[in-house]
């Protein structure tokens, strides 16, 4: 037998964390294997137990949702994180998932709907507005929520510094979606200075953060969708 997948639970409040618990627990393939009630506990304990899957609240005192989302996915390749909300809206499902989230419901999802979403992100797919996405799809719907939401964001287009050839390399793959420790196995180069790279790819971009550096690429038509080169490659 498959070993189950194994769920751990961030949600500051009791109740709705034990009701989790009780519908994820009804089925033969799911475990879950922790719950904490803050943002830096549920970071810390998704470094040790290293989830397939993490439940994660947004509200989350310490360390808020986002934040440790953000933290978890950098650092974990394999955990998918699926953000619940009380309050669900466009412009929060865009930051939840350029955090690195793997699905975003608001609290009130049929548990069912729940259920299943876990099954697909533990499979490295995402779940975005009802539909299941591939890795390779997320970017081109966050470029399109980008552009719908760009008064909100902090982007200061005036401000943008060529790349030097190595950091446009780089950008290449976080485009991609590649995570670090990816990156430098393909470039032959350490993990500290693929991070150095990142560092000044944000500074040079203005960009929070790299989903956020992948987007304003694509939007300057400096790096293409995988797709794309894909096809002028064939």
């Amino acid at each position: 037998m498959m070993r189950p997948i194994r769920i751990m639970i961030a949600e500051d409040h009791s109740l709705f964390g034990h009701g989790l618990r009780r519908v994820l627990n009804m089925e033969s393939d799911l475990e879950v294997i922790a719950e904490v009630g803050d943002g830096n506990l549920a970071v810390e304990r998704a470094l040790e137990l290293t989830p397939d899957v993490v439940l994660m609240d947004i509200n989350l005192p310490k360390r808020n949702g986002l934040q440790a989302t953000r933290e978890i996915t950098s650092s974990l390749d394999d955990v998918s994180v699926v953000v619940l909300t009380a309050y669900d809206d466009e412009q929060q499902m865009f930051y939840a998932m350029r955090a690195g989230a793997s699905a975003y419901f608001g609290k009130d999802v049929l548990p069912d709907v729940l259920v299943e979403a876990v099954r697909t992100v533990a499979t490295g797919r995402y779940v975005i507005d009802g539909r299941t996405l591939q890795k390779h799809e997320v970017m081109p719907w966050l470029l399109s929520r980008f552009d719908e939401l760009s008064e909100e964001s902090n982007l200061d287009e005036g401000s943008l510094v060529p790349l030097t050839r190595r950091e446009m390399e780089i950008l290449g793959y976080i485009v991609e979606g590649e995570s670090n420790k990816t990156i430098a196995l393909k470039l032959g180069i350490s993990q500290q200075t693929v991070k150095n790279h990142m560092s000044s790819i944000l500074r040079k971009l203005s960009a929070s953060d790299r989903t956020e550096a992948a987007v304003v690429a694509l939007r300057k038509g400096w790096v293409p969708l995988q797709e794309t080169r894909d096809e002028k490659e064939s």
